[in-house]
């Protein structure tokens, strides 16, 4: 299970979460008053944001997939093996029509740092191995 050690969410107060290997802390909270309301994740002074209807429609179709799915975390402009959940959450086929990431140059990643906020709020079960981590909605 992901780690919590603090926080409510917000700026002021953040979620402390750990990427699925559980190697490294990061920090995010819910940004509502943004246009569109975002996801908003800080690894060290990067920040990288994503929409925050993300949660919901990964879970949709976590929920149609019905089974394990690879993240396959990558950077923005690596390629993604398909079938994974990162290269879903950039695929034109998506509900937003490709990136969910709304900070050009910092839209990858997706796999690792939406997966564990997923977790935490209950939307999926996820592996916490050293690498080739899947994850399922619950």
């Amino acid at each position: 299970m992901t780690t919590v050690t603090y926080g409510s969410g917000t700026e002021a107060d953040p979620w402390q979460l750990k990427t699925p290997p559980l190697s490294s802390d990061f920090l995010v909270w819910k940004d509502v008053a943004h246009d569109p309301p975002r996801l908003v994740v800080q690894v060290g002074k990067t920040v990288l944001s994503y929409q925050l209807r993300a949660l919901e429609d990964a879970h949709a179709m976590l929920k149609a997939h019905g089974d394990w799915m690879p993240l396959g975390n990558a950077d923005e402009g690596k390629p993604v093996k398909d079938g994974t959940l990162e290269a879903w959450a950039r695929d034109t086929g998506n509900p937003v029509g490709g990136y969910y990431g709304l900070r050009k140059g910092y839209r990858g990643r997706f796999a690792n740092y939406v997966s564990p906020v997923m977790e935490f709020l209950g939307l999926v079960e996820l592996e916490h191995n050293a690498r080739n981590n899947r994850l399922r909605a619950i």
